[in-house]
């Protein structure tokens, strides 16, 4: 489960507690001061994030003809299958590097469960429901409303929200749940939710000059009819972003730069599969529906540039009784591993964040190595890998196989993204295609993973490892969501770090095909466009 249903199950769980519905509608001035002061001189930019699109559903879709829109798009403009997304492959995570334009060693958003060492707890954004209920569901709600921008999101890690208005350039954020800019908003909390925790009935918050997160924040309200009651999952849904874009559209208020969040299909793929096709159809009629609100998709491509991506990919999962779910504390068998909801305590030896097929490991005996966690992991044949950094090092032992790799920043090695590295010992661990000749370096079944796995395990303090389980395998703590035999992602494998782009509206292409590398060319696209219209 991702973070785009985690105010969904948590609100859910809020109403096991309580009894009423109505919930009062926030004031927001956003659309007074979201209009482009650029005017009509240049083109605005539109990116539509669409959680778990794959390459891989639109050319089968296409194929078929049931993806007349997506088409349509790729034949007028640019369609890549290979970027390259953040690490772990959670949207939490993948979101804060896309607007950030940094790794996790970089924006400090590990997971969507992780354990924080200044806090002293367990960091939960929204995973499984019975996780939610052991962990509390305020300290969830505190840290997926509040912590998450405003805390935990690295401040000197500027978001483009943050780079464009100190261009003088507005923006805006249509249900994203990294949003920070610097404009002040108020999330209202309906009194259902207030009363089983100790939220404040007004949350201030900091986003772009145009912000919705569902019944939230939804400045259109009284203006425009936005699905966003609780049969509706708060606004949390599709069909809320793209009627509020294309209102955006139609009344002429549209920012230099509107980030969109599509999280319906993610749904469909966790329960059925990365081979599901509906969810699919479904997003290509509302992409047909935003083209119509300019009127034509010619006017459309005249007037904006569309950035279209997939977050990540899914594995397909076996089926549970061929042993899908791979049960963590089993595996620690006479080691304290951490309950959860409970506190770390002086007997607490070791916790687990859990993220789908990805999970950190904290160690908490100092007389306990790392590597003998490792050893102990690594040897189940449906664990893939397990890493940890010693010093300045990076080691990497094989399931099942004890291979092991370690390696280095900067050194006699080469990538394609021009980053150096030293690596030692066996280079199949993670696929590395090393050529001593030419001192290149090259990814096989792990993108980026020397930078992406660095960026993991820098991304927050503590002694922990980095574990991640084989295609068609999912990890799990006693109360974490499995998905068996629907689809999962949390890895760094190409099946969940591959994802589609399609640019359309302009010929200049992106520098490098990865996640964290689009802020700086989408940047590139708004500072380029306006220069050349002065």
């Amino acid at each position: 489960m991702r973070i785009n249903r985690m105010f969904i199950v948590m609100l859910s769980l809020v109403l096991i507690t309580v009894t009423g519905c109505q919930h009062q509608k926030p004031a927001e001035q956003d659309l007074l001061r979201v209009k482009s002061e650029q005017g009509n001189t240049h083109k605005k930019v539109i990116f539509l994030m669409v959680d778990s699109l794959m390459a891989q559903a639109i050319d089968k879709g296409i194929s078929q003809k049931q993806l007349p829109t997506f088409q349509y798009l790729i034949e007028h403009g640019q369609y890549y299958k290979d970027l390259v997304s953040s690490f772990p492959t959670m949207s939490v995570t993948i979101d804060s590097t896309m607007l950030t334009g940094t790794y996790p060693n970089g924006h400090s958003v590990p997971g969507l469960l992780w354990y924080s060492s200044d806090d002293k707890k367990m960091i939960n954004y929204g995973t499984g429901p019975m996780e939610i209920l052991k962990q509390g569901i305020n300290p969830v709600l505190t840290d997926a409303l509040i912590h998450l921008n405003g805390k935990h999101l690295n401040p000197n890690s500027r978001t483009i929200h943050e780079e464009l208005a100190r261009l003088g350039l507005k923006s805006g954020s249509i249900n994203g749940l990294i949003y920070r800019g610097t404009t002040e908003h108020t999330l209202t909390i309906p009194d259902w939710i207030q009363g089983p925790t100790s939220l404040q009935k007004k949350i201030k918050v900091k986003g772009p000059d145009f912000l919705t997160l569902g019944a939230l924040s939804n400045p259109l309200e009284g203006k425009e009819n936005l699905p966003d009651d609780l049969n509706d999952r708060m606004g949390l849904n599709n069909k809320y972003a793209i009627e509020a874009v294309s209102y955006l559209i139609q009344a002429n208020k549209l920012p230099d730069f509107l980030y969109v969040y599509l999280p319906d299909l993610d749904q469909k793929l966790h329960k059925k599969g990365p081979s599901e096709l509906e969810g699919v159809k479904k997003v290509d009629q509302q992409l047909q529906s935003l083209l119509s609100a300019f009127g034509s998709p010619e006017k459309a491509f005249n007037e904006a540039i569309f950035v279209i991506a997939g977050d990540s990919g899914m594995t397909q999962l076996l089926p549970a009784e061929q042993r899908s779910e791979i049960d963590m504390p089993a595996m620690l068998k006479g080691i304290s591993v951490l309950k959860p909801g409970e506190e770390v305590k002086a007997e607490t030896e070791v916790a687990l964040a859990v993220n789908e097929t990805m999970a950190y490991v904290y160690n908490f005996k100092s007389s306990r190595s790392l590597r003998s966690i490792a050893d102990i992991l690594s040897k189940d044949d449906r664990i893939d890998f397990v890493a940890w950094k010693e010093n300045e090092w990076i080691h990497a032992i094989q399931g099942s196989t004890s291979k092991e790799l370690r390696y280095k920043a900067k050194g006699n090695l080469v990538d394609r993204y021009k980053q150096t590295w030293t690596v030692k010992q066996d280079a199949e661990v993670l696929d590395l295609k090393l050529n001593a000749d030419d001192r290149t370096l090259d990814y096989g079944q792990y993108p980026d993973v020397l930078e992406r796995l660095s960026g993991a395990l820098n991304s927050h303090k503590g002694e922990f490892l980095v574990v991640t389980a084989k295609p068609g395998y999912e990890l799990a703590d006693r109360s974490s969501p499995t998905h068996e035999g629907g689809g999962g992602h949390g890895s760094i494998r190409r099946t969940e770090s591959l994802v589609p782009l399609i640019i359309v509206g302009t010929n200049e292409k992106p520098a490098n095909l990865r996640m964290v590398d689009l802020k700086a060319y989408l940047l590139d696209l708004l500072t380029n466009h306006i220069q050349k219209t002065k």
